[in-house]
């Protein structure tokens, strides 16, 4: 089926043209609104690629900007075109996908596309001849062929939302059911003893080593420090879901430690999948002084080998600074030494630590990953040798 009826219903809102949509896919038996093997064929690929979840995004903020107002250019979703069909696609994709994919948990990112490099600050039409500097290449081509597509009336606005609305919950439920699948044969090793903390290093440090795990190193520590809160009487921030840089962001980096008490300590975390240099040091040191509260410690956090020069540099800056304890340590050795003086909280930690991975948006954290780390802790866990 490739028309819907919501642009016949009293030009809705945006977020009623989301809502009338995802009443049309929910419908029982529903087939595809695609009927174009190859327009189909993309708008999947856009869907199930795990590589890039920006693409899908882009693509649907721009349909639903087009329901929306059908006189744009689809092609046009940036103000700086300066053309009467031109229109921002940031604004619809903050504005409405934002809560939208957040409610209904979709597997996309949940910030806007439009901060991904290749998305950002275009000023003219986006056609198929345009070369974007991204990841995987095929899947960029793919979004300006299926926005070309569009405004070339092969197919409609309302049915690549549809389409992309539909696949995305079909995935979201399959994710689910598979790790909901690994949890429970989890669960029948319960009977089990409680794994080694050795045992537990071990099995975060094969977790690292796996493909696209550069977020995993800020949820060791993070669960670290939750496991730990009410014995050390600290506060932990939130975790932010980082898809742009600090910079951008405005963070001070990726996780956020404050003590109680009457003289309260904060710490500034950040995590780095490779080796600390000097240059980040003197960005730690820039951003502090842009800080709106004091910082009494910055820890960087690496997967890699710490240099002896890196580490004098970051203990001279104490008195380069308001007073500020730099210090860098490998991400694993802090593992090992936080499970020993807190040993009677290795199995809350490593469900702490299960809990942050899985509820990291795919965006972060891949269903890949995920799920590697379940079959990996089932795994340990059913290694006699592996018990204390």
């Amino acid at each position: 089926m490739d028309k819907l009826s919501v642009g016949e219903r009293n030009d809705p809102s945006p977020a009623a043209i989301l809502a009338l949509i995802l009443t049309e896919v929910q419908q029982p038996g529903r087939t595809p609104f695609i009927a174009e093997p190859e327009i189909m064929a993309r708008v999947t690929l856009l869907c199930r690629d795990i590589r890039n979840r920006a693409c899908i995004r882009f693509v649907m903020a721009c349909s639903l900007a087009k329901i929306h107002h059908p006189a744009v250019d689809i092609r046009s979703p940036y103000t700086e075109i300066h053309a009467p069909d031109a229109y921002s696609g940031r604004t619809y994709d903050e504005r409405y996908l934002t809560p939208f994919i957040l409610e209904h948990k979709l597997p996309c990112n949940n910030t806007t596309a439009f901060l991904t490099p290749a998305f950002r600050n275009h000023n003219r039409v986006l056609t198929p001849d345009i070369m974007m500097v991204g990841r995987p290449e095929v899947l960029y081509k793919t979004v300006l062929e299926l926005l070309t597509d569009v405004q070339d009336n092969r197919v409609s606005a309302q049915a690549v939302l549809a389409e992309s609305i539909r696949l995305l919950i079909i995935i979201r439920d399959e994710q689910q059911q598979r790790l909901q699948m690994l949890l429970a044969n989890l669960s029948t090793n319960q009977d089990l003893t409680q794994l080694s903390a050795a045992a537990i290093v071990t099995l975060i440090s094969q977790h690292l080593s796996a493909r696209r795990s550069s977020r995993l190193p800020v949820l060791v520590v993070a669960a670290a420090y939750y496991t730990a809160a009410n014995a050390l009487g600290i506060s932990v921030m939130p975790l932010e879901h980082h898809n742009a840089a600090d910079e951008q962001t405005e963070a001070l980096g990726d996780l956020e430690i404050v003590t109680s008490g009457e003289n309260p300590i904060s710490a500034v975390f950040e995590m780095k999948t490779r080796r600390i240099t000097l240059q980040d040091l003197d960005q730690a040191v820039q951003k502090l002084r842009g800080a709106a509260q004091p910082v009494d410690q910055y820890i960087f956090i690496t997967t890699e080998e710490v240099s002896e020069a890196v580490s004098e540099y970051a203990a001279d800056l104490y008195n380069r600074t308001d007073s500020v304890e730099f210090a860098i340590f490998d991400c694993l050795s802090f593992l090992r030494h936080y499970l020993h003086l807190f040993h009677q909280l290795r199995g809350a930690y490593l469900e702490m630590y299960q809990s942050l991975v899985l509820a990291e948006p795919d965006s972060a954290v891949n269903q890949p990953l995920k799920e590697a780390f379940l079959a990996l802790r089932q795994a340990a866990e059913s290694d006699p040798n592996n018990e204390t």
